[in-house]
């Protein structure tokens, strides 16, 4: 008995040691939605100071960087950024209104993002619509999408790894506000989330419309480049499983041949 409560020990301390450090990578998911990158932050490293005015001529930014753009009420801005397997990208704008004193009323923005396919995705977190009111100077907008998959079936509409587009545009304003100048800071942040949402398989090259060469794929890649979608923390996990396994294999063995042995008689006087 001593030796099977020395195994069990050891299948403790192993469940521990291996299953500790993937442990985070699961719970993402229940944590907080805003991402632990700020879009805002002082440090955050600047982007374009253009949009483009529609899918081909997207303004291409990076994660964490700051694309600003100035425009006039009742445009349509695009921009384009690369999102990664294992990745929750969350998407902010801030809109500075012109001044209060030109304007005659209420006004509602609304962001819009979309993968390279064009697909328009769901926001699961965040406000990607806001009315602001005659007398407010900014709107704050934010768009927080479902995790990035290395791959899925054609009808499933998940998100894929390549391009994401970000659409701005103004849904609702007074008549005679149409075409007054106001400016724009768009930028996105993503939480990793690991093996939490891997999947088995990877698209042959991520979804970059446009790009056909290999070069102008990359060129478009996160600053760290494509993963290439076979690792994640999916993998300590199966390798834990089987340690474990293996333990509880052993302890359980010893265990039976512990028990079939027949009790000590100690000799008659």
């Amino acid at each position: 008995m001593r030796t099977a409560r020395r195994l069990f020990a050891a299948v403790a301390l192993a469940g521990a040691a291996l299953l500790g450090p993937a442990a985070p990578a699961g719970l993402a998911d229940t944590a907080t939605p805003t991402p632990s990158g700020s879009a805002g932050g002082a440090a955050a490293e600047a982007g374009p100071t253009e949009a483009g005015t529609s899918f081909r001529t997207a303004a291409f930014f990076r994660q964490e960087q700051q694309a600003t753009a100035q425009a006039a009420t009742g445009d349509y801005l695009y921009w384009a950024f690369p999102a990664d397997t294992g990745q929750r990208p969350t998407v902010t704008a801030t809109v500075t209104l012109p001044e209060a004193s030109l304007r005659h009323g209420a006004s509602a923005w609304r962001i819009d993002v979309y993968d390279g396919l064009r697909r328009r995705q769901p926001c699961v977190y965040g406000m990607q619509s806001r009315t602001a009111a005659k007398e407010a100077a900014t709107v704050e907008l934010s768009c927080t999408l479902r995790p990035v998959r290395s791959a899925a079936d054609a009808w499933s509409n998940d998100p894929l790894p390549g391009s994401y587009f970000v659409r701005l545009t103004v849904t609702s304003l007074p008549e005679e506000d149409s075409g007054q100048p106001f400016s724009v800071r768009v930028g996105a942040t993503s939480r990793d989330l690991g093996g939490a949402y891997a999947t088995d398989g990877a698209l042959a090259v991520p979804l970059v419309p446009g790009a056909t060469d290999p070069k102008a794929v990359e060129a478009r890649a996160p600053e760290d480049g494509w993963s290439s979608g076979w690792w994640s923390d999916r993998w300590l996990w199966t390798a834990a499983g089987g340690v474990l396994a293996a333990l509880a294999g052993l302890a359980g063995y010893t265990l039976t041949r512990g028990s079939g042995r027949p009790a000590h008689v100690p000799p008659s006087a």
